[in-house]
């Protein structure tokens, strides 16, 4: 959806995204960090986390950032922005909203599936 956003909107460099490169990147919680409440001081600050890193395989190059809002019975992806580009305008992209039961079911899901891929 974002690739097609950036082409439409003219962006150089459109749609360069992959996902997140587990191994590489360490979240902390993962489904703390999917669900908005990063362990990362870094992400804190920064008030939003990654949903996609460079397709090159690391968040820090090219990462898609999003603030992540959990409401009662919500989750919300709002506010987009790409770091290395913030003239660029994502206000018509989004807001995403998730049913907060089904968001955290996912998240927990990937947490699990990450879980089991690590190496022992």
């Amino acid at each position: 959806m974002v690739s097609g956003y950036e082409h439409a909107a003219g962006h150089d460099v459109p749609g360069q995204y992959a996902g997140l490169v587990l191994d590489r990147f360490k979240f902390g919680d993962l489904t703390g960090y999917l669900c908005g409440r990063p362990d990362s001081a870094y992400w804190q600050q920064v008030g939003a986390i990654a949903l996609l890193g460079c397709d090159c395989g690391e968040v820090g190059c090219w990462p898609l950032q999003a603030q992540v809002l959990t409401g009662d019975d919500s989750v919300i992806w709002r506010s987009f922005a790409q770091p290395y580009r913030p003239s660029r305008d994502y206000t018509s992209f989004g807001p995403f909203v998730f049913r907060r039961s089904q968001y955290e079911g996912a998240a927990r899901k990937a947490a699990l599936e990450a879980e089991m891929e690590q190496p022992s």
